[in-house]
């Protein structure tokens, strides 16, 4: 029994630990002294993200993870460790493909145009009528179902391809016949010259 207890203590004696004041991190009692100081004189906690950091590579830690950015897109400041995040999700001027015609514009500009772009029409071929582009899977899901009365697979629905529709024809400017030009030519001549005279008349009875 003297021996197990013996064994006992001695496992009890290896596996404990103590917390190191400066790091937080359990290390066994036997060592925690030489810890204490190896880790004071070494390490430095960032006040950023808590990594203990070798104090000769605080700077460059700090420059590498922390140190404000601008974003290329954008311009706008903001920390190192979340820029790529804010240009794949946050950044408005990210590229962004509309759900209707996959153009890619700023995201900053795709709710406007997905507006406009989804008010659009193509002709359904299966029900002979325009329909908008916002409510074509719902069109389907009505409209479109196979021949045993089941609705076609939802991964297979895609938008029409844009129909595309002539021009409309422009109507060509109606000539003027030569005679009723001669007419208003002529009018135009005889109204000048009655200006004249008339103002000649008025010149002479004010004298």
């Amino acid at each position: 029994m003297s021996a197990m207890a013996d064994a006992g203590s001695h496992i009890a004696a290896v596996v404990a630990t103590s917390t190191c004041a400066h790091c937080q991190r359990e290390i066994p009692s036997s060592n925690i002294d030489l810890h204490s100081v190896h880790c004071a004189r070494n390490l430095q906690k960032c006040e950023h993200c808590g990594e203990m950091v070798p104090r000769k590579l605080m700077e460059e830690h700090y420059n590498e993870n922390h140190a404000p950015v601008n974003c290329s897109l954008c311009k706008e400041t903001l920390r190192s460790e979340i820029l790529d995040l804010h240009k794949s999700e946050q950044c408005t001027q990210r590229m962004v493909a509309c759900a209707y015609c996959e153009y890619e514009l700023p995201a900053i500009d795709i709710h406007e145009h997905q507006d406009v772009c989804g008010n659009r029409t193509e002709f359904c071929q299966t029900c002979k009528k325009y329909i908008r582009l916002r409510e074509w899977i719902g069109h389907e899901m009505q409209c479109h179902v196979s021949s045993n009365g089941s609705e076609e697979s939802s991964s297979a629905r895609t938008f029409p391809e844009r129909e595309v529709r002539p021009p409309l024809p422009v109507r060509p400017a109606r000539a003027v016949p030569a005679a009723q030009h001669r007419r208003l030519l002529f009018t135009v001549a005889v109204t000048g010259i009655a200006v004249m005279v008339g103002s000649i008349l008025f010149q002479k009875e004010s004298f």
